[in-house]
């Protein structure tokens, strides 16, 4: 007797029985189906339906390390119509976040009534769109629109590929596909940094407009997610979407099953006076908290001016910083992607905030010695250090780990409102910061400035730790009970 026959039999005489059988049960799915659940995880295809989504990710990365490398460009060029005074310059770093606000809210729509695969698809067209106008920019108010396009589509990817991601990837490896949106993000900043040693504004952005022009085409062999397809009552198309997620010989049966059950549970259409149930307003709440803390702790606003506070540092070769901080990041992240299905969400959140606030501590300090009346010499090393722990800490959590949360916890029926509600939140603190960085650094003092990151980044840790539940190894449908108020056992 084989053992799926033999669990058969088990559960057959529980039936006769009247009396559970310890064990049985409990267990998320039948034996050997999980045993083959575990060689079909690795189904290639459903790591080329991810690399395709995170195309997008690449995308946003580019335009969030854009400015980076161009402002100094348009800060000196030569005609008189483009280029940037300071003011301009801010806004030229900043305004791509408010676009990326309105995409958030945008997108947040676009999910619910068009899917994930159509939505991801159609961000493609403002990405190509904005770099197009900026390539053409005849003065100042064409680079803004530019900039605004590609900030626009940065929120609608920002929302949907964590989405497309969780509702394909199997638990066993979605924090693994979950934590490639930010390493792709990354690896853009890192690309559009390193081709900005040897191209020009206009020419970099050119370079920037193919990784969203790839995304579009290989998103038109990918399948939409089987959780969107069932809320929408395809279970025809749903089951086709996991055969080729999971494999041919994968049980698609029972785990469309098990969505079905869930969605059931929930409800289908979403209404403001669901707010009140406990299973939406907590993972609602933890994923607004999960983008203030984010931004609070300066990322965005050190990306986007890090030639210039490489420059403030007296650091030599501020393109060269900028490239050594993109590599930096790339490589932490990759790491937080191999061990987050192992180490968990908590831990590494807990060790990137620690390394985060001692370090932002530390650039504190760089620069309260830098304005002493007789500051130390040869203090360069200092800067470079803080800002390599700040970015690996970073990297290895508070990066990564926002986004693939968010992903998970909220509710599938209002995953477009809610992951609206908390994208909105992330950029509109983004804009703040990096909008009022300047200002800050001016009013606070750059060592004040580095030490009120710092703060935040204590205040990460005490919210990772008295709030944040684990989410390693749970199932979607686990994760909403646990909120819904049926406990869950925290690994």
């Amino acid at each position: 007797m084989d053992i799926q026959e033999e669990r058969r039999g088990l559960l057959q005489d529980e039936a006769d029985q009247g009396e559970p059988r310890p064990g049985l049960r409990d267990q998320e799915e039948p034996l050997s189906e999980q045993d083959l659940y575990l060689s079909q995880v690795q189904n290639s295809r459903l790591f080329l339906a991810t690399f395709a989504a995170v195309l997008g990710p690449l995308s946003f990365g580019f335009v969030l390390g854009y400015s980076s490398p161009a402002i100094p460009d348009l800060t000196s060029i030569a005609d008189p119509r483009l280029r940037l005074d300071a003011d301009q310059a801010s806004w030229f770093g900043s305004i791509v976040t408010l676009g990326a606000a309105g995409g958030g809210l945008l997108g947040g729509w676009m999910v619910q009534r068009w899917g994930r695969k159509f939505t991801l698809m159609l961000c493609a067209l403002p990405y190509v769109c904005g770099f197009t106008i900026i390539v053409a920019a005849q003065n100042v108010w064409m680079l803004y629109v530019g900039r605004v396009l590609t900030g626009l589509a940065s929120g609608v990817t920002s929302l949907v590929v964590p989405l497309y991601i969780s509702e394909t990837a199997h638990e066993r490896v979605r924090g693994l596909l979950g934590s490639c949106v930010q390493l792709m993000v990354v690896i853009g900043i890192m690309g559009v940094y390193l081709a900005g040693l040897v191209l020009e504004w206009r020419w970099l952005a050119v370079c920037s407009s193919i990784p969203p022009t790839l995304m579009l085409v290989c998103m038109c062999f990918m399948p939409e997610t089987p959780r969107f397809l069932l809320s929408c009552g395809r279970r025809l198309e749903a089951e086709q979407a996991l055969r080729f997620l999971r494999g041919p010989e994968a049980p698609v049966d029972w785990e469309c099953s098990r969505i079905e059950e869930s969605a059931q549970d929930q409800g289908s259409e979403f209404k403001l006076s669901d707010l009140r149930d406990p299973g939406v307003f907590k993972p609602l709440l933890l994923g607004i908290s999960l983008m203030v803390f984010q931004q609070m702790t300066g990322i965005n606003a050190i990306m986007f001016y890090a030639e210039s506070i490489f420059e403030q540092a007296h650091f030599e070769n501020g393109d060269l910083g900028s490239v050594l901080v993109g590599v930096t990041q790339a490589v932490f992240t990759a790491v937080a992607a191999v061990v987050m299905d192992r180490a968990g969400r908590r831990l590494l959140l807990i060790i990137s905030g620690s390394s985060m606030a001692l370090s932002t501590a530390a650039f504190g300090v760089y620069f309260y010695l830098l304005n002493q009346p007789e500051p130390p010499t040869d203090m360069a090393w200092l800067a470079l250090l803080s800002m390599g722990v700040f970015i690996t800490g970073f990297a290895l959590g508070w990066g990564p780990i926002p986004w693939l949360v968010m992903g998970e916890i909220l509710p599938v029926r209002v995953r477009g409102f809610a992951g609206a509600v908390c994208v909105l939140t992330n950029w509109g603190m983004a804009f703040i910061v990096t909008k009022n960085f300047q200002d800050m650094m001016t009013l606070l003092t750059s060592a004040g400035t580095f030490w009120l990151f710092s703060f935040m980044c204590v205040l990460n840790l005490v919210f990772t730790t008295v709030c944040l539940p684990e989410t390693k190894g749970k199932t979607l449908e686990q994760i909403e009970t646990l909120f819904r108020g049926r406990p869950q056992t925290r690994q």
